[in-house]
């Protein structure tokens, strides 16, 4: 009897038998041990190999011994591992009825193999990326590998040996989504910690790169943005499709032209000279392996992740020009790609203005273009209810604004359910694209937002929520520890400060862009500069203000202070009791979970928790210096001294094992810029003539000084 599995979060193992339950537990077992032997289809494609090393190594650590992999049925021992496309399996071992693309089944056998009687666990897939997920789920479900190992630091159980029915049948029909990844933007953490530039002429190391890739097909992803700036002929582009994975492409580079690296003096406007955008994008698409599999962006940005109307006076604040000129490009960059791969697939991303003109109808897009929404970095989805079947979602549960999360977890699984649900209800399940910056700090959310966009889900909100927090809890920190984690998660989620509408979080990226701003406000008031990080080498700073209508610093910053003092006091005490909870909880979990929950719930909660108190120490401290009570701003200023010393603190606690040196890189919150200003916000209260900082404000210029660092004095092909 077939069981037929939507499974999520905790694999059901589908132990299916005919009869009473008692006939049920009598059923034989397959015995799988050390032993085992891993026989490849004949034919069977890279991708498909390298899945099933993955998983001899996964056997490694539970048995601690690694099984031989086999090409002929004949070198088969008695208990084998059977692995193979539909198609290309052997007589009699073909599952029947595998339900669309990336389908998948796992089934028991006790038949002729190789001229011998034997008992084999057939994994079979509808196609390649079916085949891959068939091996990585056997692992997850029956050696107990979490797919997100490599980030959780959870490593298996060791066994002897597992059992499984000789009856097991069960059937894992297509996903949900039909294209599922990651986007590795804003990669700051990830480029310090592990820098490829000297060996890989990458910027992240490419055995960093082979990590993250395994990890979007243990979650059964088939797509991967790989990195933000990048040129078509990167070392990592052409490792995601050894990998199997489908090549997509940031929104700011449409036909991965990296216009980040525009070279200077040449025009970018395509009212203009739209031949030379033209060119560049042609180039771009000759520049990528012919054999690889892309779902192409098509849009129109300008030279970093900003409107093009910056770029061009004939659209600036006319949007139906603009709509005229994107709609253009799109369809001009479809022929240029179709004249280089006429099956050629595309999508759209409804990025900021992209999802205005949508709304105003003056963006139009060929209905061969999946329109993908996006939020704003907060998890609200900017379709406003106009979302449709045959669309796509692009999601963040990491983003580098200056507002919200990028060294911890901020999205509330709530919201991810309700959102990614009302996608699913609406059959917009053509592309699902999950923004995850770094990665390791997202863990949760990234798992969460991944098994919906696999397996779907009928219901939503808190319920799902709930589930999702005591199952995360268990599985990471152990059955004991997971009611007091997971009723922790949800304070944690309810503990920042708000603003907007909708109510929008506090992330750890504001904390500290605020504080700077104020501080330099306070001691220099006006011009302050920004210098631009993603964007060509030739562009210069910008000046920037402090609000609309010419606000000045002095008043932006009297509204400001009285703001703070108001939000961050009253989130502190919310910040200190999720604290007392997680002090509580600690001693409950497993012991060899204690250094992962360090890492990411109590170095995750003291940064949220002293970067809150730092801000708001920050306020106080401008507050009273500005009636002149010196003694009490000191006094605020040395606090905020040292909650940011409380983080650094946590920080250098998570930095245990491979984890060494994991926030060298971190520039876009910059925790270590706000020391440093902090510290000269103190002597400038001793004495105003002290030497001033100079005047810049939160910039991500040297992140991607070092992200793009690699890339040397290249520049985008326009020739």
């Amino acid at each position: 009897m077939k069981k037929v599995c939507r499974v999520g979060w905790m694999m059901v193992v589908g132990l299916v038998a005919a009869g009473s339950g008692a006939a049920a537990r009598a059923q034989a077992k397959i015995v799988v041990g050390p032993s085992v032997t891993i026989v490849m289809a004949s034919g069977e494609a890279g991708p498909v190999r390298l899945a099933v090393e993955d998983v001899a190594a996964d056997f490694e650590k539970v048995m601690g011994a690694r099984p031989k992999i086999v090409e002929s049925a004949d070198d088969a021992g008695p208990v084998a591992l059977l692995v193979g496309e539909a198609s290309k399996l052997p007589a009699g071992f073909a599952p029947a009825g595998l339900s669309g693309a990336e389908s998948f089944s796992i089934a028991a056998k006790k038949a002729e193999l190789g001229g011998r009687e034997r008992q084999v666990i057939v994994l079979a897939g509808a196609d390649m990326r079916g085949t891959i997920y068939a091996v990585y789920q056997f692992s997850q479900e029956f050696l107990g590998v979490d797919p997100m190992y490599y980030w959780t630091d959870h490593e298996p159980a060791r066994k002897a040996r597992v059992e499984i029915s000789a009856s097991l049948d069960e059937a894992f029909p297509a996903p949900v989504f039909q294209y599922r990844g990651f986007f590795l933007n804003d990669e700051d953490l990830l480029t310090g910690w592990a820098p490829g530039e000297k060996k890989d002429k990458t910027g992240i190391s490419l055995a960093v790169w082979n990590k993250v890739y395994e990890t979007i097909l243990r979650l059964k992803g088939n797509m991967v943005v790989p990195g933000t700036w990048i040129f078509p002929d990167d070392p990592q582009v052409k490792l995601a499709g050894e990998r199997g994975l489908i090549l997509n492409q940031h929104h700011a580079i449409p036909l991965g032209l990296n216009v980040a690296r525009w070279p200077k003096d040449v025009p970018y406007n395509y009212s203009t000279h739209p031949e030379i955008l033209e060119r560049a994008w042609k180039n771009a698409v000759a520049e990528y392996d012919p054999h690889q599999e892309i779902l192409w962006s098509v849009g129109l940005r300008g030279l970093s992740d900003v409107s093009y109307a910056s770029m061009d006076p004939s659209v600036r604040n006319n949007d139906v020009a603009l709509g005229r000129l994107i709609s253009k490009a799109i369809a001009d960059q479809m022929g240029i790609v179709r004249a280089a791969h006429p099956d050629a697939k595309f999508v759209t991303d409804l990025w900021q203005e992209g999802a205005r003109l949508m709304h105003e109808g003056y963006l139009k897009v060929p209905p061969e273009v999946t329109l993908v929404w996006a939020d704003a970095g907060y998890g609200y989805m900017l379709d406003g209810g106009q979302v449709s079947a045959g669309q796509g979602a692009y999601y963040h549960v990491a983003m580098m604004n200056g507002r919200a999360n990028q060294l911890s977890e901020m999205v509330p699984p709530e919201r991810i359910y309700e959102e990614m649900g009302r996608y699913i209800k609406a059959g917009a399940t053509k592309c699902f694209l999950v923004n995850t910056s770094d990665i390791r700090p997202v863990t949760m959310t990234t798992r969460a937002v991944m098994d919906m966009a696999w397996r779907g889900t009928a219901a939503k909100g808190e319920g799902d929520a709930e589930a999702y927090r005591r199952t995360w809890a268990a599985d990471e920190f152990g059955g004991k520890a997971a009611p007091a984690v997971a009723a922790m998660y949800k304070d944690y989620f309810a503990a920042p400060a708000h603003f907007g509408t909708p109510p929008l979080e506090y992330g750890d990226n504001l904390y500290h862009t605020e504080a700077r701003r104020m501080m330099l406000a306070y001691m220099i008031d006006f011009p302050l500069y920004s210098v631009p990080g993603q964007a060509p080498k030739w562009e210069g700073p910008r000046m920037s203000g402090f609000g609309p209508g010419g606000t000045t610093a002095a008043e932006w910053l009297k509204a400001e202070t009285a703001r703070e003092i108001q939000q961050c006091g009253d989130a502190q005490p919310r910040w200190d009791a999720v604290w007392q909870k997680a002090l509580a909880a600690e001693p409950l979990v497993e012991p060899s979970r204690r250094e992962f929950y360090q890492g990411a719930v109590l170095t995750m909660i003291t940064i949220n928790r002293e970067s809150n108190r730092m801000l708001l120490d920050v306020s106080r401290a401008i507050e009273a210096a500005k009636k002149g009570d010196m003694a009490a701003a000191k006094k605020e200023q040395a606090a905020a001294a040292n909650a940011l010393a409380a983080v650094r603190a946590a920080q250098a606690k998570a930095e245990y094992g491979k984890w060494k040196n994991w926030y060298r890189g971190d520039e876009l919150t910059g925790v270590y810029r706000t020391e440093q200003v902090v510290e000269e916000f103190g002597k400038y209260l001793d004495d105003p003539q002290v030497h001033l900082p100079p005047p810049v404000m939160w910039s991500e210029w040297d992140a991607y000084y070092h992200i793009m660092h690699y890339e040397g004095d290249r520049s985008a092909d326009v020739k």
